[in-house]
């Protein structure tokens, strides 16, 4: 097994161990944490892949995914 194989192995086995932590979530937590990580990859592309540019998108987009489906009060 070479090291990309591993890579590729040990990278689903984390995301299919971190979806297992989102099944108690609300949905609004889970608009939030879907929100995060796709501001960081815009934030990303966007500015060249600087770590201000990842961390402000991660920040804003968690902001407009917490939003979304607030409940009403």
């Amino acid at each position: 097994m070479n090291t990309k194989q591993l890579t590729a192995r040990i990278a689903i086995a984390s995301a299919l161990l971190g979806l297992g932590a989102c099944s108690s979530m609300s949905q609004q937590d889970k608009n939030t944490a879907i929100g995060a990580g796709v501001g960081a990859v815009a934030g990303s592309v966007l500015t060249g892949g600087s770590t201000a540019g990842t961390v402000g998108g991660a920040a804003v987009g968690g902001v407009i995914g917490n939003q979304v489906n607030k409940p009403r009060r």
